[in-house]
């Protein structure tokens, strides 16, 4: 690749995984990161170029990204990191791309769509799972119902968790759930409904959780009524309920340091054993305005090794020019077969909502 590509948080779990597919594809990323110590020995290891530096100064990320043709960002907290990379890029002309799950983050960045077309840029966040499948299964099924106005859309699965995700997950603890009514996003209890799902002809429940494609869905489709599950033991739901009046202490800051602080102690990430045994499961449901439904579901790789190879691929066609200025979600920018194009990835019109 003669384009430069910035990936930052690169040594991160899952940006280390990124590099190492990055580099598998003939790409040579300019690795860079906050912490100079781990960046150097990996773009040592590598022989590629590195830069150390944080996102607190504008101006500082700004020049660091100046002569980048992409910044892939995946480094999280991506409520933290996505704002101040995304304004540079606005500022430098550079095409932006994260592997952001958050909806509040990817809310934020579809609002920045004026603007990026206006600078000539792509905004592609959310190249990664949870969103590159359930986008495109909504998309899929979207197609398939005449004016669509509801999604119920379920995530089975998750049994490896990355540093980075156990944290993402303890920052939304002391948050409340999200749904979208009539287009617009609304607060909900923790695990607010709970229903049953059908996947590969096994039924489980699941509870609302605050999935991107909250977002997502609605920017690619125009589906005005989302919401968002994951499945959970009944034992589980029965806690998360209980847990609603203590949501506001998991949002206060020093226990919040703590708990991170805790995680990169403990918490090492899935090995490639591991992952290779991950499976994940989607089950979807799009509903029309006459009542008309179209039902499906996705079975995928282990969330990481997906996300390495959907986020390297979507870098690789903003660079080659594929994807025009302004925002655009993954099932937007390359279509609702796009998820199928992965090694793994299996779509099965017979699933459906119990």
């Amino acid at each position: 690749m003669t384009e430069n590509l910035l990936l930052y948080g690169a040594y991160g779990y899952a940006g280390s995984l990124i590099v190492e597919t990055a580099v598998e594809r003939g790409f040579e990323p300019i690795l860079a990161g906050r912490r100079a110590e781990p960046l150097e020995t990996q773009a040592t290891e590598l022989g590629l170029d590195h830069r150390t530096f944080s996102l607190t100064h504008p101006n500082v990320v700004e020049n660091q990204v100046a002569d980048a043709d992409a910044v892939l960002n995946c480094a999280g907290p991506f409520s933290s990191t996505a704002r101040p990379l995304l304004n540079a890029c606005l500022e430098t002309g550079t095409d932006y791309l994260d592997i952001a799950g958050r909806y509040d983050v990817l809310e934020e960045t579809a609002q920045r769509d004026e603007e990026a077309a206006d600078a000539g840029i792509t905004l592609l966040p959310a190249v990664g799972f949870d969103v590159v499948p359930t986008n495109c299964l909504t998309s899929y099924l979207a197609e398939r119902v005449e004016d669509p106005t509801h999604l119920r859309v379920a995530i089975d699965g998750l049994g490896t968790f990355s540093p980075g995700t156990v944290k993402a997950i303890l920052e939304q603890a002391g948050e409340p759930g999200t749904v979208r009514e009539d287009g617009r996003l609304r607060s909900v209890p923790l695990a607010w409904k709970s229903r049953e799902f059908t996947f590969e002809g096994e039924t489980k429940s699941a509870v609302t959780v605050p999935w991107g494609e909250v977002s997502t869905a609605y920017h690619a489709t125009g589906i005005p009524n989302v919401e968002t599950y994951a499945t959970v033991p009944e034992y589980a739901q029965t806690a998360m309920k209980r847990a609603r009046g203590f949501a506001p202490v998991f949002g206060w800051d020093p226990l919040q340091s703590a708990l991170q602080a805790a995680v990169d102690a403990v918490v090492e990430g899935p090995t490639a054993a591991e992952r290779a045994q991950s499976i994940n499961r989607i089950a979807a449901e799009v509903e029309g305005a006459d009542g008309d439904t179209a039902s499906a579901g996705l079975r995928t790789p282990d969330t990481y090794d997906l996300t390495a190879q959907t986020a390297v691929d979507a870098a690789g066609r903003v660079l080659d020019g594929d994807v025009d200025a302004g925002f655009h979600t993954p099932s937007a920018a390359f279509g609702a077969d796009y998820v199928l194009e992965f090694s793994g990835v299996e779509r099965d019109d017979t699933e459906e909502l119990a």
